[in-house]
């Protein structure tokens, strides 16, 4: 994995379509507080997403591998598992919003969702099946039309709305500050369990790092930026009808059915390498694939409107995992990947679970991560000194 690689591989994970929609979340805060609490929020996850993948980068373990670190051989196949399920729920609510968006654009008083599904399904398998070596020329294509496409939607917003003004027609009532700092921080934590998988085979560690961080912030922060600025100006709420009365057409269909492909296809495959660190005799392209095609069929047949409170729960699993990892690798130097199970350590990441879904209700003001978060990695540095202490008396 080169620098190159890794830009264009989270390029594509934060141009997409669930990028957008997350943003029209925010436009009952208006502009200036909107973005304020969409910048918070993405310093906060990105920030963590760098270094979640330098553990990666520097160990060459894949995501999962990771976790042993912290929580043994059965604690990583407990997250692993855990993270196979969300990823299979990642696949199916992208390919669900990507079919959604392609058939409102598509327009004709037909419903071709279920073919847009079926589509854009076949795309990420045949993104599976080229395999991460030789995605470079593809993602390239992909990334440079998506770039090309998303200029072309920003320019054609701009135009069809900027004449209105903020609207009324929206609600006023929407997201607390505190609330939209956590949901902008939700997306980059949602990747928490992922970016490994694809950092692990760096060339430079600390460089592919960054640029995976980095691009991913930019991007994401765009697209967060875009549904945000359209729902405001627009009055519209649905990224679909954002573009439909924009008049993107084809345009839109492009931007809808290719970001979908690029950014799903890191939720398959990165659920097929979890599901080797289940089980080692899983084939992780077959499983990837079959990821694909449940979450085809879960987006064909299920309603996966609101993902508000599926990013929370994400958040509030893995956001804890990541801090005791993060505390274990940079300042305790704790290796437990020999154990069956790190207890200690469950236990703590069961309090940073309960901490995470207290502070949600508390709606405090910097949200619920960061609480979780320092609460779980303070824990783990003094339980390890407080064990250190026994030995060594």
């Amino acid at each position: 994995m080169s620098v190159f690689s890794s830009s264009l591989i989270w390029f594509g994970a934060g141009l997409s379509v669930a990028e957008i929609i997350t943003g029209t979340y925010f436009a009952p805060l208006g502009f200036a507080k909107g973005f304020a609490a969409i910048f918070l929020g993405h310093i906060l996850g990105c920030a963590l997403l760098f270094f979640t993948g330098l553990v990666g980068a520097k160990t060459n373990k894949s995501a999962m591998q990771c976790a042993s670190l912290s929580f043994g051989k059965l604690g990583a196949k407990f997250f692993a598992l855990l993270n196979a399920a969300q990823l299979l729920g990642w696949t199916g609510i992208m390919i669900y919003d990507g079919s959604l968006c392609a058939n409102t654009i598509a327009g004709g008083g037909k419903d071709y969702s279920k073919i847009a599904a079926l589509a854009i399904g076949l795309l990420i398998v045949l993104w599976i099946l080229a395999g991460v070596r030789n995605l470079d020329k593809l993602n390239f294509f992909a990334a440079a039309l998506l770039f090309v496409l998303t200029i072309f939607l920003c320019v054609k917003i701009a135009l069809a709305f900027w004449s209105h003004g903020q609207v009324s027609s929206l609600p006023q009532e929407g997201l607390s500050f505190g609330a939209a700092v956590e949901l902008s921080a939700a997306m980059p934590l949602s990747w928490l369990p992922v970016i490994s998988d694809y950092t692990k085979d760096a060339k430079k560690p600390f460089a592919v790092t960054l640029a995976a961080a980095l691009t991913y912030f930019f991007v994401s922060l765009w697209m967060y930026g875009i549904g945000m600025g359209a729902a405001i100006l627009s009055g519209e709420g649905s990224v679909d009808l954002v573009m439909l009365k924009a008049g993107l057409g084809a345009a839109g269909l492009g931007i809808v059915v290719l970001s979908t492909v690029t950014t799903t296809y890191l939720d398959a495959h990165s659920a097929g390498l979890s599901s080797q660190c289940v089980h080692s005799k899983i084939n992780v392209k077959v499983a990837a694939t079959l990821a694909a095609v449940l979450g085809t069929l879960g987006a064909i047949f299920f309603n996966r409107d609101n993902i508000t409170d599926f990013l929370y729960l994400i958040g509030s699993v893995f956001a804890p995992m990541t801090a005791i990892l993060l505390a274990d690798f940079f300042v305790v130097k704790n290796d437990s990947s020999d154990k069956k199970i790190d207890w200690p350590r469950i236990v703590i990441w069961l309090l940073g679970f309960v901490i995470y879904r207290a502070f949600m209700r508390l709606d405090f003001a910097a949200g619920s991560s960061i609480p979780a978060m320092l609460a779980a990695f303070v824990l783990c540095v003094l339980v390890s000194k407080m064990f250190q202490k026994k030995k060594l008396s």
